[in-house]
């Protein structure tokens, strides 16, 4: 039955039905979970239920005009429709509730709940809804708020955070509510003394100046002190002092009370206890004593050992105070759970188990669980947000563009969104549209570092550096101790033509850190062709007035020009010179091996993950050692164990970019385990070359066992083309498969096997060039600079037997020459170590000192 206005009666079983179905789709574009439907979330609320309606920006914006004008009296500034106002809308026959309550695939189960998406980086609530329940009508359980109390349940909601009154996730107990009501007043006393202290400290500071802006000595904290200060890493014992021991005494009185209710004479004191425990382990969270809400919730894991809320706020806590591993083994159980309770809160797990395993480095794992995030809940813009900054960490960043845009699509005024879209796009070359979404970003957040530091870079490399310069200054403003910054902020003003103004940034610069660290940076520039006119002369100009002859012993370059020399006029003076062309090569696969580290793995390790494997796999050839990513990225996580998060992730890229994209063309991402592991090994410092050609044998041979002491000559081929695709991709495959067609039904032996690796034109003949390369990291000879770089040689060094200058590997292998010795040809002598130089030397004065050089004379 209507009224005459057209709103049901809402006695009506109908219409509580209907009224639950509104409250359902409203919770499901509410995602801010401010109880308000802005214009986003009302139009991806029309677009969703219209799925076959392709709308256009200015129907949409109409749309929505029509609907912000017609109910404003259920609207509230720039929050939006309230939930009465999106009632009132399907009332007036706006929309059909059953048919987009069908068509958003919803239902009525108690329990189910729209995702709550609070918090940028780490989600903390699941649904965070000031909605309650109260509207839909529902009895509640016994013990349950009393709805019907309405001055009662609306002074808790002031007493208690938001998430209390939740319908699906909030408290349920009256006696939960009481306990949680008083340890909210006794925390907020807590906090009011917390902050008397701190303003008692800092009225005894003396009334020193403070640090004055142009004082970079002064060292402005640590990045734990910053983040204390910020509020993130929790409470900390030391802010309550003494009280400190009658605050956790009081804890402990709270803890009591709340096992107390399990002294009950029905079956529902575990429940209510759970529910007490619950809630005041979210109440500790909500000020920051997530040390002290961690015991709350374990409290709640022994009481109900399957509900995933537990679990969930257990990983939250223990993520919140640093301890990463076991918050990923808390949110794994809580999604273990979650397929028999609480299903809603999936989407939620796998975000938080996703920022877990990016904590612990494993990106390519953190993927997929926020891609299973974005399927479970289509609307979760942080959860395509974090999918696609993890694609662009791994290098994949096509990919990493696509989630980007959805997140935006979504959510247009997401800052970080914009931010890392930016990089994707300048890892692609697009800088223009990098350009346009790092300004973005700097509009939606003034302060946005990132995004000001990277539109800094790129307006440099085009050669805007009044803009760039003005860049790193806003970056100096907020984080005044960046030396990179004023390192490229005077560059950025040298190029303006602004000499002078250049001199003070570069100065602070080579105050602020180990002056090695800036030669560095500054021969980067040099060699990419970045250094302004007056470069040189700014660099000296900043060093007058500095101590001479440090130890960091750093080199100021040289001005002077190079010319890079055709392969046919460099020559080698004897057969043990290193060719220039395979030097290149060894010297690239070197670099790979210091970014990755992959040169420190202990062989034993790799031998126990082969029979691990082994053991684990129940069928035998190349299909049965396919593995996803994710998989791969644990072992390489056990191989590589010595690295920091940090320096894995950026391991995983370069692995990813340069081994993964070669065998895993097809892109199923799915590898090869048996080849993954063959084409590492070689790059295993700790073995002679031909111990690790041996295990790259046994690897093959366990990949796919065909006879004893035996593998496939097809599987060799394979592999040695796989070797020279990923690094020797300068010199082909092609010609081996021409020159080589053997019968490739055949088995070979090791010794086949090494005969055809180590085939210069078509194996991997480089090997024992790189093994060389390993063992003169070290070589020094005695500070003597290369002529074209002016680095101190290390390594090898090449000497032009004519001319007399010397080159280090690296511009030798690149052909470089100083312009000031123009030659028809160069003739190079390689010397690996001073006694070599030495045996020359004496060589050269015995011929001077010979009877028949004396004759001459």
């Amino acid at each position: 039955m209507t009224s005459e206005s057209g709103d049901q009666n809402p006695g009506d079983p109908v219409s509580r039905e209907r009224r639950r179905k509104v409250e359902k789709i409203f919770q499901q574009f509410d995602l801010n979970g401010d109880g308000r439907l802005n214009r986003d979330e009302m139009a991806a609320l029309v677009i969703a239920v219209n799925p076959r309606v392709k709308f256009s920006e200015e129907q949409i914006s109409a749309i929505l005009d029509e609907v912000f004008r017609t109910y404003g009296d259920y609207i509230e500034g720039d929050k939006g429709l309230s939930l009465d106002g999106l009632v009132r809308t399907y009332d007036d026959g706006a929309g059909d509730v059953d048919r987009d309550f069908d068509a958003l695939a919803l239902d009525l189960d108690e329990g189910d709940g729209g995702v709550d998406l609070s918090g940028d980086r780490f989600v903390d609530d699941l649904n965070n809804r000031e909605t309650a329940s109260v509207a839909s009508g529902s009895t509640a359980p016994r013990g349950a708020v009393s709805i019907t109390d309405e001055n009662k349940f609306v002074r808790r909601k002031e007493n208690v955070g938001a998430w209390a009154s939740s319908p699906n996730n909030g408290i349920v107990y009256d006696e939960s509510w009481k306990l949680v009501e008083d340890l909210e007043l006794f925390l907020r006393r807590v906090d009011q003394k917390i902050e008397s202290k701190k303003k008692e400290k800092e009225e005894k500071k003396p009334t020193a100046s403070a640090v004055e802006a142009g004082d970079w000595s002064k060292d402005l904290g640590s990045i734990s002190q910053r983040e204390d200060e910020a509020g993130l890493g929790g409470r900390k014992p030391e802010e309550l002092g003494s009280d400190y021991v009658t605050f956790k005494k009081s804890l402990v009185d709270f803890r009591t009370k709340a096992d107390g209710l399990r002294i009950r004479g029905d079956s529902r004191g575990d429940l209510i206890a759970f529910d007490a425990h619950l809630a005041m382990g979210r109440t500790l969270s909500d000020h920051r004593w997530y040390s002290e809400a961690l015991t709350s919730f374990q409290r709640s894991v022994e009481l109900k050992p399957n509900d995933t809320r537990a679990h969930f706020r257990a990983g939250n806590a223990l993520y919140s105070i640093g301890r990463v591993s076991e918050a990923r083994a808390a949110y794994e159980k809580a999604l273990e759970t979650a397929q028999s309770s609480h299903a809603a809160l999936r989407p939620q797990v796998h975000v938080n188990l996703g920022i877990a395993l990016e904590g612990e480095g494993m990106l390519l794992g953190a993927c997929e669980h926020y891609r299973e995030a974005a399927i479970l809940s289509p609307q979760h813009y942080r959860a395509l947000k974090h999918l696609g900054s993890a694609l662009l960490g791994v290098g994949e960043y096509r990919a990493a563009e696509k989630a980007l845009e959805e997140a935006i699509y979504l959510k247009p005024d997401y800052a970080d969104a914009h931010c890392d879209l930016g990089s994707a796009l300048h890892a692609l070359g697009d800088d223009e549209r990098a350009i346009s979404e790092f300004q973005r970003a700097i509009d939606l957040k003034l302060d946005h570092v990132d995004a000001l530091y990277n539109l800094g870079g790129l307006l440099r490399d085009s050669g805007k550096y009044a803009r760039a310069a003005d860049m790193y200054a806003k970056v100096l403003s907020i984080r005044p101790r960046d030396w990179r910054a004023q390192l490229n902020r005077a560059v950025s003003l040298l190029g303006a033509g602004d000499s002078e103004g250049a001199k003070k940034p570069l100065k602070e610069a080579f105050k602020m850190t180990n002056r090695v660290e800036v030669y560095d940076a500054i021969m980067y520039l040099k060699h990419m062709q970045k250094r302004p006119k007056g470069f040189n002369s700014a660099i000296q100009s900043a060093q007058e007035g500095m101590v001479r002859g440090d130890s960091n012993g750093a080199v100021v370059p040289s001005p002077d020009g190079y010319m890079v020399i055709e392969l046919g006029k460099f020559h080698r003076a004897t057969s043990k010179t290193s060719p220039r062309l395979w030097l290149g090569c060894a010297l690239d696969i070197r670099r790979f091996q210091k970014q990755t580290r992959l040169h420190k793995f202990e062989s034993s390790t790799l031998k126990h993950e082969i029979d691990d494997n082994a053991k684990k796999s129940g069928e035998v050839g190349p299909s049965a050692n396919l593995i996803r990513k994710a998989e791969l990225e644990k072992i390489l996580r056990r191989l590589l164990h010595f690295l920091t998060p940090e320096a894995f992730q950026a391991s995983v890229k370069a692995i990813n970019e340069k081994l993964l994209g070669v065998l895993d063309r097809s892109a199923t991402g799915r590898v090869d385990l048996g080849m993954f592991l063959a084409s590492i090994s070689p790059l295993c410092a700790s073995l002679t070359p031909e111990k690790r050609k041996r295990l790259v044998f046994q690897i093959l041979t366990w990949r796919n066992p065909v006879s004893e002491g035996e593998i496939a000559k097809t599987d060799a081929k394979t592999y040695i083309k796989f070797m020279r695709a990923i690094f020797l991709p300068t010199q082909g495959t092609s010609d081996m498969w021409e020159l080589h067609g053997d019968d490739d039904q055949v088995n070979i032996s090791y010794p086949e096997f090494v005969e055809m690796f180590d085939d210069l034109d078509w194996g991997f003949g480089i090997l024992n060039l790189l093994a060389k390369l390993e063992g003169g990291d070290r070589l020094r000879h005695q500070g003597l600079p290369c002529a074209v770089c002016s680095y101190p040689i290390m390594g090898s060094r090449f000497k032009e037997v004519t001319s007399n200058f010397n080159l280090c590997s690296t511009c030798y292998s690149e052909g470089k020459v100083p312009t000031s010795f123009k030659q028809d040809e160069y003739n190079f002598r390689e010397y690996g170590i001073d006694t070599e130089s030495m045996k020359d030397r004496f060589k050269f004065f015995n011929l001077r000192n010979s009877p028949g050089s004396m004759k001459q004379q």
